[in-house]
């Protein structure tokens, strides 16, 4: 572990002072380890950890940048707990034997998580140049999905990149993930207002706030029944034809007898549990009919007078505003208090967490090689030992076999519609006749006949010529 500031190294972490009930340890990574490569490890679960180291001469903010830079792995993933780092404010006090949640720190940064709630802290302790109150600010939150760098066992690269003109950025993996102001993206902002409300000014009782009122000259007609029911009997309704008056929806269960253990003292009088009357299942219904309920056309309701301006109207009332006499104006929050010491003070209910490669620097461009010789290098063993792309979806179907019905229908799918679209089509000749023409075949025989016939009659042609030639031998004559 090394922090360096204008190029000279600080301090190396080797003699680094620790205290806690939970245990650390020096060792590689569980997976993609780098020969030779060795990183801080928090051991323990559900239990206190803080382990932390003097630099050898304290950072001090005036007009140059600071770059803080280090490494997680969460190898187990997490449940509820963080990797983030704190730059311990210097005092002449600060001892690192009894280093824990209370010590003043200058600024915290790093992963933390907890629940469904995923963090990247960037928080920086302010003092109040009127009072020396000391409040926390806290950064907005980035804009990116943090879960897969919790959840996806990698290490990963935390920058934290804080400017003399009070911009600043983070960066996780070499990539920004959030950037602003110490005087405008902070909370609770570094100013306060130069007003504040008047804590002796109350609202006087004859204040009016409401903007609208019941209209005062408008009376309830004298027609209007508050009274009248929202639902009447349906006037137009007839009672259907063969409906049974005088059958009960329900009767008695005719088989049903009362059980031995039944007491009248104890239980009452026993009563067969009532069913459906079977006499009224081919009947459109059975009991005293009534007509179903309908709307009531002449229902209004509560009678309310219509809203109207309220002449009165003052406006929703506020407190008088008065000079704030807390007001201050800090111009140069990134001036914070100096730090002296790096340390690690975490709580997770989640063990084997992996940090390496912790860099304090002036010089973007110091962390940037830091990083290309140490998380470069994670980063490309990592790679190099990540399964094929084939191996990938194997696996991925292992947990989730329905993934083998869309990979078939992804593959299998287009090379059915290639396969019917570009086989090769049947000649034309297979489609020319009809069943007015005679057979292929027969046709076929027909040729070959008259190709034997033609070839019968070439070697009758030349038996002819062979015995001209012969007779023109004999006397000398030519034809």
């Amino acid at each position: 572990f090394t922090a360096t500031f204008d190029d000279e190294p600080l301090n190396r972490f080797v003699n680094l002072i620790r205290f806690s009930l939970g245990k650390w340890e020096v060792e590689p990574l569980k997976e993609n380890k780098v020969p030779g490569d060795l990183g801080l490890v928090l051991k323990s679960r559900a239990k206190h950890h803080a382990i932390a180291a003097l630099l050898n001469k304290p950072f001090v903010f005036k007009d140059k940048p600071l770059i803080v830079q280090y490494e997680v792995n969460f190898q187990n993933g997490i449940d509820c707990g963080g990797a983030y780092i704190k730059l311990l404010s210097d005092s002449d006090d600060l001892d690192l034997e009894q280093f824990h949640d209370r010590t003043p720190y200058s600024i915290m940064f790093g992963p933390d998580k907890c629940g469904e709630d995923y963090k990247l802290h960037f928080i920086f302790r302010h003092k109040n140049p009127l009072n020396g109150d000391v409040e926390e600010k806290h950064a907005k939150r980035p804009d990116v999905d943090l879960k897969k760098i919790y959840t996806d066992k990698k290490t990963h690269l935390y920058t934290l990149v804080l400017n003399p003109d009070n911009s600043y950025e983070m960066f996780l993996d070499q990539s920004s993930v959030s950037r602003g102001s110490l005087l405008t993206d902070v909370v609770p902002p570094v100013n306060p207002p130069k007003e504040t409300d008047d804590p002796k000014d109350s609202k006087p009782e004859d204040w009016d706030e409401r903007a609208k009122i019941p209209d005062p000259e408008t009376v309830k007609p004298e027609d209007w029944d508050e009274d009248a029911p929202a639902k009447v009997p349906d006037p137009d309704a007839v009672k259907p034809d063969g409906w049974l008056d005088d059958e009960p929806e329900f009767v008695s269960e005719p088989t049903a007898e009362k059980p031995d253990d039944w007491d009248e003292e104890m239980d009452g009088e026993w009563e067969a549990p009532q069913v459906p009357n079977p006499a009224c299942s081919a009947a459109p219904g059975c009991g005293e009919w009534k007509p179903p309920m309908i709307n009531n056309p002449q229902y209004k309701g509560k009678w309310k007078a219509p809203l109207t301006d309220n002449p009165n109207y003052q406006g929703v009332w506020s407190p008088r505003k008065i000079a704030n006499p807390d007001y201050f104006e800090d111009l140069h929050p990134f001036r914070m208090e100096s730090f002296s010491a790096v340390g690690l003070e975490l709580w997770s209910m989640t063990s084997d967490i992996y940090l390496d490669n912790f860099i304090i620097t002036s010089e973007k461009e110091v962390a940037d090689r830091w990083a290309a010789d140490s998380w470069g290098l994670k980063k490309l063993v990592a790679s190099a030992n990540e399964p094929g792309v084939l191996s990938q979806l194997a696996l991925a179907a292992e947990e989730r076999p329905w993934l083998w019905v869309v990979y078939i229908l992804t593959v299998g799918l287009p090379i059915g519609l290639a396969v019917l679209f570009c086989w090769p089509k049947k000649s034309d000749d297979d489609y020319v006749y009809k069943k007015i023409d005679e057979p292929r075949a027969e046709a076929e025989e027909v040729a070959e006949e008259e190709e034997e016939e033609e070839e019968d009659d070439e070697a009758e042609k030349g038996k002819d010529e062979a015995k001209a030639e012969e007779d023109t031998e004999a006397t000398g004559f030519t034809f």
